[in-house]
C-alpha cells in the first residue's frame, strides 16, 4: 500500500466542534511530494517551546499536545499511571475504552476516517499485549498509529518483574518501529519520531514503551526535538524512465485492468486515480481494502475482485494483457493460486514500499514512490502519447466486460427457512443511509455482504480488517471513526459472533455519547466457518452454533445486553420491518442503537472462489461456475 507525502502543518488544524474531518477535502500543499525536506518531519503546529523542566509524564502529554493530537484511546494501569495524571490537565480529549484491543481498535478508525495518526496508550504487561491484536491489524493494513505502553522501572527490565512483558520485543515484527525509552530526555524526539514514522512511507503503527521511572523522572522539555533517523527516506516521486515504460505498456495494451488497491487510499489519491481511469478508458477493480475510492457507480468500475469479488471483476484480471497495479500488494484472496493469477498479463507495480514489488509477482515495470505522484505523472505521460498516437480502442474488451456484468450481477437467493436474508438487510441499511454514512465491518460473512451489497461513492466510508481478519474490529473502530467524524453516520455491521469479541465498547460509546449504530447480522453461528462446513466438511457443524438466534435460547439476548449498556436496542425479524427499524436508528443520535437482526444461517456469500483453486473456477452458486467464450 501506497502513502502520500508527509503530514504537515497546514493539515494539522484543530477540528471545530462537531465538524467531520474529511481528508479528501483537504487541499494538499502545492510543495507536498516534492522534497521531503521541504516539509518539518515534526508533525503539528511547530510552536517553538523555550526549555522547561518539567517530568517524563508530563513530556509526553506535552509532545502529544504539541503533535496536533487531539483525541486518545486508553485505559490506565500501574506502569502508566504517571503519564495519566499530567492527562487530566491537557486539552486533548481522552477516551476510557474498556477493554484495551478497543483503545488500538478506535485509533484505528480514527485514522481511517480522518487521515491522521490514530493514538492509543496502555500500561504495562497484559495491558500492553492486549494492544497486539490492534497493532497487528494495523500493519497488515497499512494504518497510521502511535500506541504508548507503559513499562516497569528500567532497574528491573528482564527481572521478570510484575506486570513485565517485553512489549517492544513481542511487538517489533508487526509495526513500523518500537522504542523504548528509560531517559526521560529522549520522549520528546521518540514522539517525534514515532509519529513521523507512522504517518509516512507506507503508514502503519508505532510503539513507543516507557520505563516508569522514565516517567517520573526531571528533564528539560523543548520543542520542535530534532528527528534523527538515518536510513529511513520514503521515496514519493517516481522514477521519469519506468513511468513512461508504464505508459507505453498502456498504450500498447488491448484488455489493460486497473487494478487499485487500499494504498491509494492511504494516499488520498482518489481524485488523482478517476483522472487517469477516464483518461486511459481502462477497466477498474478495487480490492476489499479500496472499496469507495472509485466511485461504485462510475461505468469503467467492473466490481471487487478476489475471493468474494465479482464474476466480472474476476476475469478482467485472470483476461488482461496488462495489470496497472497501484498500491496493492497481490495478496493471496485476490490471486487465488499465484501461478495462475492473470497468466497473460504484464504487470506494472507501482507502490511506495519497494519491498511489496515482485514479492508476489514479478513487475515487468515497477515503479516505487508514493501513488500520490505517480498517477499524475503516469496520466501525463499517457497524455504526450495519446496525443501522438490516439486513444486505444477498448470496444471488444468493453463489450466482454459488460456482458459479464450484465449476466452476472451481484445477488441472493432467498432463504428457505422463512428468515430474512442478511443480504437484503444490509443492502437496505446501505440504501437507507447513502454515501455519505461509514460504514465498518467484523470479520466474516456480514463482512463481505457490506463490501458487496453497500454502494461506496467516495473513499473513507468503509472500513474493515482486511490483512488480519480481525473478530471484535468493528464496534470499537466504528467508535473510533465516530470520534473522528462526529458529523457523519457510522454504522458497525457486526457478526454475532465478532460482536461479542467488543461489545463491552458500548458502555465507552454510551458514557462518552459516542452514537454509533450497531448492526448485528444474526445468523446464530460463527457464519463463515459454518459456510466452509457446509461446503468442504458435508455440513458437519462443529463448534459453530453460538444460540443467539431464531429459536435458540439466546444466550445473549442482545436486545437486553444492549439495554444495561444504556444504548437503543431493536430486534427485527421479519423483511416488512426491515426499513422501519433502520429509520428509528437513524432517528437517533443522542445515544449507541443496537439492532439485532434476526437473519437465516443458510445464507452464504456467492460468488466465490475455493480456496487453492484458480480464479478461473469461480462459482456464482454452489457448484455453478459461469461459462463465457473469452474475448478475441
Amino acid at each position: 500500500m501506497s502513502k502520500g507525502s508527509p503530514i504537515s502543518p497546514s493539515l494539522m488544524a484543530s477540528k471545530s466542534a462537531g465538524a467531520p474531518k474529511a481528508p479528501e477535502r483537504v487541499d494538499r500543499p502545492a510543495d507536498a511530494g516534492a522534497d521531503t525536506a521541504a516539509v518539518s518531519p515534526v508533525l503539528g503546529p511547530n510552536n517553538v517551546v523555550p526549555p522547561t523542566v518539567m517530568t517524563g509524564s508530563q513530556a509526553i502529554v506535552r509532545s502529544l499536545e504539541e503533535l496536533g493530537v487531539e483525541d486518545i484511546f486508553g485505559l490506565p494501569g500501574g506502569a502508566i499511571l504517571p503519564t495519566y495524571d499530567p492527562l487530566m490537565a491537557s486539552r486533548m480529549n481522552h477516551i476510557l475504552v474498556r477493554h484495551e484491543q478497543g483503545a488500538g481498535h478506535a485509533a484505528q478508525g480514527y485514522a481511517m476516517v480522518t487521515g491522521r495518526v490514530g493514538v492509543c496508550i496502555a500500561t504495562s504487561g497484559p495491558g500492553a499485549t492486549n494492544l497486539v491484536t490492534a497493532i497487528m491489524d494495523a500493519h497488515m493494513d497499512s494504518v497510521p498509529m502511535v500506541a504508548i505502553t507503559g513499562q516497569v522501572s528500567s532497574g528491573v527490565i528482564g527481572t521478570d518483574a510484575f506486570q513485565e512483558a517485553d512489549i517492544v520485543g513481542i511487538t517489533m515484527p508487526i509495526t513500523k518501529h518500537s522504542f523504548l525509552v528509560t531517559d526521560p530526555k529522549d520522549i520528546p524526539h521518540v514522539m517525534a519520531e514515532a509519529f513521523h514514522l507512522a504517518s509516512t512511507g507506507r503508514p502503519g503503527p508505532v510503539l513507543v514503551d516507557v520505563a516508569k521511572d522514565a516517567q517520573q523522572g526531571q528533564m528539560t522539555f523543548s520543542w520542535p526535538p530534532k528527528v534523527d533517523l538515518p536510513g529511513y527516506h520514503p521515496v514519493l516521486r517516481g522514477h521519469n524512465k519506468q513511468v513512461r515504460e508504464a505508459a507505453r505498456l498502456i498504450a500498447a495494451a488491448s484488455k489493460p485492468v486497473l487494478y487499485v488497491g487500499g494504498g491509494v487510499v492511504k494516499a488520498h489519491a482518489s481524485a488523482e486515480l478517476l483522472e487517469l481511469a477516464e483518461l486511459s478508458g481502462a477497466p477498474v477493480v478495487t480490492t476489499l481494502m479500496a472499496r469507495g475510492v472509485f466511485p461504485d457507480s462510475h461505468p469503467q468500475h467492473v466490481g471487487m475482485p478476489g475471493m468474494h469479488g465479482t464474476v466480472s471483476a474476476v476475469t478482467a484480471l485472470q483476461q488482461s494483457d496488462l495489470l496497472i497495479t497501484l498500491g496493492a500488494r497481490f495478496d493471496d484472496r485476490v490471486t487465488g493460486v499465484l501461478k495462475s493469477f492473470a497468466p497473460n498479463a504484464k504487470v506494472i507495480h507501482a507502490d511506495i514500499d519497494p519491498a511489496e514489488i515482485s514479492k508476489n509477482r514479478t513487475a515487468d515495470v515497477p515503479i516505487v514512490g508514493s501513488v500520490k505522484e505517480i498517477i499524475p505523472e503516469l496520466s501525463d505521460a499517457l497524455r504526450a502519447l495519446f496525443a501522438v498516437s490516439g486513444t486505444p480502442d477498448y470496444t471488444n474488451w468493453w463489450a466482454f466486460l459488460n456482458n459479464l456484468k450484465e449476466t452476472y450481477p451481484l445477488g441472493w437467493t432467498e432463504p428457505d427457512d422463512g428468515l430474512s436474508a442478511p443480504q437484503r438487510v444490509i443492502e437496505r441499511i446501505g440504501a437507507l443511509t447513502g454515501p455519505e454514512g461509514v460504514y465498518v465491518a467484523g470479520v466474516g460473512q456480514h463482512q463481505m455482504w457490506a463490501s458487496q451489497f453497500i454502494k461506496y461513492e467516495r473513499p473513507h466510508a468503509w472500513l474493515n480488517s482486511g490483512g488480519a481478519g480481525t473478530m471484535g474490529y468493528a464496534v470499537p473502530a466504528a467508535m473510533g471513526a465516530k470520534v473522528g467524524n462526529p458529523d457523519r453516520v457510522v454504522w458497525a455491521i457486526d457478526g454475532d459472533g465478532c460482536f461479542q469479541m467488543t461489545n463491552q465498547e458500548l458502555a465507552t460509546c454510551a458514557i462518552n455519547k459516542i452514537p454509533i449504530k450497531v448492526a448485528i447480522i444474526n445468523n446464530s453461528s460463527l457464519g463463515m466457518v459454518r459456510q466452509w462446513q457446509t461446503l468442504f466438511y458435508e455440513g458437519r457443524y462443529s463448534n459453530t452454533d453460538l444460540n443467539t438466534g431464531h429459536d435458540t435460547v439466546r444466550i445473549p439476548d442482545f436486545v437486553k445486553l444492549a439495554d444495561a449498556y444504556g444504548c437503543a436496542s431493536f430486534r427485527c425479524d421479519r423483511d416488512e420491518d426491515i426499513d422501519a427499524t433502520i429509520q428509528k436508528a437513524l432517528e437517533i443520535n443522542d445515544r449507541p442503537v443496537v439492532i439485532d437482526f434476526v437473519v437465516s444461517p443458510n445464507s452464504m456469500v456467492w460468488p466465490m472462489v475455493p480456496a487453492g483453486v484458480s480464479n478461473d473456477q469461480i462459482q456464482v452458486a454452489r457448484n455453478m461456475t459461469p461459462e463465457w467464450e473469452e474475448e478475441d
